[in-house]
C-alpha cells in the first residue's frame, strides 16, 4: 500500500500497513559520502547498540553471576561463543535488511502462506512477553532496592514506562540511540568498577575462555546446577530472536542509495562495524557479570541467586571474597550501583521490545498500532503473570518470595526455545539465496557453514534443555510422576516445534523458488 493511503489512515489506532519496515523512521538518518572511516562509522552507529541491549537484559544477570560463583571462570568460554555466534547472526540480520529493503518478518511473510505467518506472528509475540516478564521483574525489583516502593506497586509503576517511551518517540530515532549508548556505559562502567575492586585473577579468566569437556559436563552438581545446565542457561539468555527481527529493521534507518551497489556495500559494512563494535561491548558486560559471581563472591556463599539476594550479597562483608570489596561495601555503594545498573538494563530493553513489536505486527500481519498503544499492551499482559507470583507469595518468607519471582523470570525464557528457530533458520536460507541477496552479497562459504553450524547447534541445544526446564515449573522439588510428566510435555513441544519447522522450510523453499522465477511476492499475500 502507498505511503499516501497510509498516511490517510493515521486517525486510526489499529491501521493496515504494508510499506517499509518502521516507516516513520526508515531512511531518515543521512549518512556522509567520500568521508573518512571514523565519520562514516559514527553516522551508522547507534542500531548495534539498540541490538547490544538484547544481549545485556535482566536475563542475561542471573545466568552469568550464579555460573561464575559456582564453576568459577569454566564457563567464560561459553559466554565467548555464544557472543560470536551472535555477531553472526546480527551481522546477515542487517545485511537481509539493507539489501533487500525487508525486514526479518517481512521476507519470512512474503515467502510463506498467511496462515503460517499467523502462527509465525503468534509465537514471537509469545517470546516477546517471555522477554518483557523478565524486564518487568528486573525494574520493579530495582525500584524496591533502590526506593523501598512495596513490590506490587513497583510492578504496576513499570507499565507507566510507557510515558518515557510516548516522550522519545517525539525526539527522534538518533536521539533515541544516544540515550541508549549512554545507558550501556552506565552499566559497563559499573561492572568495570565492581570486578576492578575484586582484583580477580586474570591468568584463570582468560584460561576460562578455551572450551573444554568440563564446560558442558553433567557434574559437579552446585547449588542444583551443573556446567550443562549454567551453560545452556547462559546461550538461552543471549541469543534471542527478537534481535534478529530488531536488526533487519533498524540497518534500514539510513538513507542509502539502493540503485548504487556501492552504496549498499558501504552500508552493510559499516553496519557490521557497528553491530560488531556493540555486542563486544556486550560481551564484556557479560564477561564482568561472570567475573563478578567468582571473584566478588565467595564460592556457595550467596543462598539466594535472585536479585535481592544478589544485591544483600553486595553489602553483607561476610559473603565477599576480596578485603577493599569488604571496605567498600560497608558503604553500601556497590549494593546500590547494582541496583542502578539493573533499573538502566530493564529501561533499554523497554524501547527495543517495544520496536521489535512493531517490527513483527506490520510484517507478519500487516497491522500498525502506535508505539505507546502497543507497549501498553503488552506490558499490561507481562506485568499479569508477576503480579500473580508476588501475590501468592505475599504471605510467605523472603526467601520462598525471591525465589518464586527467580523462577518466573527463568521460567518465562522457554518461549525463546520454541521463537529461536523460526528466526534464525528463515534469516539463513534467505541470507544464503542468490535470488534474494544477488551474487555479491549471498553469503560467502564461510558464513554459510558457520551459519548452519550455530543454527543446528543452539537448536539442538536449546532442545536439549527443554526438558529441564520444564521440569523447573514443578519447583526444585518435583515427585517422579511430575518429572515423567514434564519430559513428555517437552517431547510433545519438541515435536511440535520441527513439525512446523518443516512447515516453515517447506513454505520458505517453494516461495523463494517462485520468487527467482520472476514471480513478486504479492500473489502469497492472497493464499
Amino acid at each position: 500500500m502507498s505511503r499516501k493511503k497510509n498516511k490517510q489512515n493515521r486517525h486510526k489506532l489499529i491501521e493496515y500497513a504494508n510499506g517499509p519496515s518502521l516507516e516513520e523512521i526508515n531512511g531518515t538518518v543521512t549518512v556522509p559520502r567520500g568521508k573518512g572511516f571514523w565519520k562514516t562509522l559514527f553516522a551508522y552507529s547507534g542500531p548495534g547498540a539498540l541490538v547490544a541491549v538484547g544481549y545485556m537484559d535482566p536475563g542475561n544477570w542471573s545466568t552469568s553471576i550464579t555460573g561464575g560463583q559456582n564453576f568459577q571462570y569454566l564457563l567464560m568460554s561459553v559466554i565467548l561463543i555464544s557472543s560470536l555466534i551472535a555477531m553472526l547472526l546480527q551481522y546477515m540480520a542487517a545485511k537481509l535488511g539493507i539489501v533487500s529493503q525487508m525486514d526479518l518478518a517481512q521476507a519470512i511473510r512474503a515467502r510463506t502462506s498467511k496462515g503460517l505467518g499467523i502462527v509465525l506472528w503468534l509465537l514471537t509475540e509469545l517470546a516477546i512477553m517471555a522477554t518483557d516478564i523478565a524486564e518487568v521483574i528486573g525494574a520493579a525489583i530495582a525500584l524496591y532496592l533502590l526506593f523501598h516502593i512495596p513490590l506490587v506497586i513497583a510492578v504496576f509503576i513499570t507499565v507507566f514506562d510507557v510515558l518515557l517511551l510516548l516522550l522519545l518517540t517525539k525526539i527522534g530515532f538518533r536521539k533515541i540511540e544516544a540515550i541508549v549508548v549512554c545507558l550501556i556505559l552506565v552499566i559497563l562502567f559499573i561492572f568495570i568498577y565492581q570486578v576492578a575492586l575484586s582484583n580477580p585473577d586474570w591468568a584463570s579468566m582468560f584460561k576460562g575462555f578455551i572450551p573444554t569437556g568440563k564446560t558442558i559436563a553433567s557434574s559437579p552438581s552446585v547449588g542444583g546446577q551443573t556446567p550443562l545446565t549454567g551453560a545452556l542457561g547462559i546461550i538461552g539468555a543471549t541469543v534471542m530472536p527478537h534481535n534478529l527481527y530488531l536488526h533487519s529493521a533498524i540497518s534500514q534507518t539510513r538513507k542509502i542509495d539502493h540503485s548504487d551497489e556501492e552504496d549498499v556495500a558501504r552500508a552493510v559494512r559499516f553496519t557490521a562495524w557497528d553491530s560488531n563494535i556493540q555486542l563486544t561491548a556486550a560481551f564484556i558486560v557479560n564477561s564482568l557479570l561472570l567475573i563478578m559471581g567468582v571473584a566478588v563472591f565467595k564460592t556457595g556463599a550467596v543462598k539466594d541467586p535472585s536479585f535481592f539476594g544478589l544485591f544483600h550479597a553486595l553489602s553483607d562483608t561476610s559473603m565477599l571474597s576480596n578485603g577493599i570489596l569488604i571496605e567498600v561495601a560497608r558503604s553500601g555503594v556497590l549494593s546500590t550501583l547494582f541496583a542502578v545498573a539493573l533499573l538502566a538494563s530493564g529501561q533499554n530493553s523497554t524501547i527495543t521490545g517495544t520496536l521489535t513489536g512493531q517490527v513483527i505486527m506490520e510484517g507478519f500481519v500487516h497491522l500498525r498500532m502506535p508505539l505507546w498503544l502497543r507497549r501498553l499492551v503488552t506490558r499490561l499482559i507481562s506485568v499479569v503473570p508477576v503480579l500473580i507470583c508476588v501475590i501468592l507469595t505475599s504471605g510467605k518468607s523472603d526467601i520462598e518470595e525471591h525465589t518464586a519471582l527467580n523462577t518466573l523470570m527463568n521460567n518465562s525464557q522457554v518461549f525463546l526455545a520454541f521463537a529461536l528457530p523460526f528466526s534464525m533458520l528463515p534469516l539463513l536460507m534467505m541470507t544464503d539465496s542468490r535470488a534474494e541477496m544477488g551474487e555479491r552479497f549471498k553469503n560467502t562459504l564461510l558464513i554459510k557453514t558457520l551459519g548452519w553450524i550455530s543454527v543446528i547447534g543452539l537448536t539442538y541445544l536449546n532442545m536439549t534443555g527443554l526438558p529441564g526446564q520444564i521440569q523447573d515449573f514443578f519447583g526444585s522439588n518435583a515427585s517422579k510422576t511430575e518429572i515423567a510428566l514434564a519430559n513428555d510435555i517437552a517431547y510433545f513441544l519438541i515435536f511440535c516445534v520441527l513439525a512446523l519447522l518443516i512447515w516453515t522450510v517447506i513454505d520458505l523453499y517453494r516461495g523463494n523458488k517462485r520468487f527467482a522465477a520472476g514471480k513478486t511476492a504479492k500473489p502469497l499475500e492472497d493464499e
